[in-house]
């Protein structure tokens, strides 16, 4: 066998091997999709779970009997939107910060904040719970916002970034008369688009599918996030009813499908090209 037939049966294997991986990683969704279209009888037959089928509308009119379903999904966009925008904003401004002014402390501060990544959520939650409660903010958007509006991850991430800016961009401007915030607002943030747009999808991603904090910050119907809200219908001791809750799933994936589809060109250039910087 050649050298040119063994590179090309090299990569037809490589090939095959991706759309094996690619179809695995498919088709729990592709199911997904296909179960809240069945009846409840058809969901789990061998011979049927593999077609679309025509009761999509019929399981979502039961999940909204059942849950305040549309009241959830605005809870989840609300506190992953404000939560996303706040991340990004702060995060820039932080690492706008540490990446291009010399302060005292400079480095320890920035020690403290990769140190954040490393303390597991679950250590914080007895803290902050008793925080919210003291402050009365159990069951409302405060306790579900506040404690997420910035990530040591998302500093790290724009400080990479900001690294790479030109330090006499930033000059240029300060002697044309621009306040360090303008300069901010005006020169360096734009430039921070790819940046931005990966740090985005990738708290909003984390935000959406955040079940354990709500989970003991929220005890009310009214305040359920889609995550918490399909978790008790899963619950031990009521009966699940599977279309009802794959209806409920497909509703909660399109949001992340319409935001990943819409930044997807900045995603990799954004999460990659400050990673060899500073």
């Amino acid at each position: 066998m050649g050298k040119g037939l063994r590179q090309d049966a090299g990569m037809l294997l490589v090939y095959v091997l991706l759309g094996i991986g690619a179809l695995i990683s498919i088709y729990p969704f592709y199911w997904m999709f296909t179960a809240s279209t069945l009846t409840e009888g058809d969901i789990f037959k061998t011979s049927s779970a593999w077609l679309p089928g025509g009761n999509f509308l019929e399981n979502l009119r039961g999940l909204e009997s059942s849950m305040p379903v549309w009241r959830a999904l605005l809870n989840s966009l609300i506190v992953s939107g404000v939560t996303t925008i706040s991340t990004v904003f702060l995060s820039a401004l932080a690492g706008y910060a540490f990446a291009k002014f010399s302060f005292k402390g400079r480095e320890i501060l920035f020690f403290l904040v990769l140190m954040t990544m490393m303390i597991p959520a679950q250590v914080t939650l007895v803290p902050l719970f008793i925080i919210m409660m003291k402050l009365e903010w159990i069951n409302t958007y405060y306790a579900l916002i506040l404690p997420n509006m910035v990530t040591g991850f998302g500093v790290f991430l724009m400080r990479q970034q900001m690294m790479g800016f030109p330090d006499e961009l930033i000059e240029s401007a300060r002697m044309d008369g621009s306040s360090e915030f303008g300069t901010f607002l005006r020169i360096v943030l734009p430039t921070m688009k790819p940046a931005c747009a990966a740090l985005g999808i990738v708290t909003f991603m984390n935000q959406w599918g955040n079940f354990l904090w709500p989970l003991v910050a929220v005890n009310d119907k009214e305040m359920l996030t889609l995550p918490l809200m399909l978790s008790m219908m899963v619950a031990p001791g009521n009966v699940v009813k599977y279309g009802e809750v794959m209806a409920g799933s497909v509703i909660g994936l399109v949001p992340i499908i319409i935001l990943f589809l819409f930044f997807r060109k900045y995603f990799v250039s954004g999460a990659f090209s400050g990673s060899v910087k500073g």
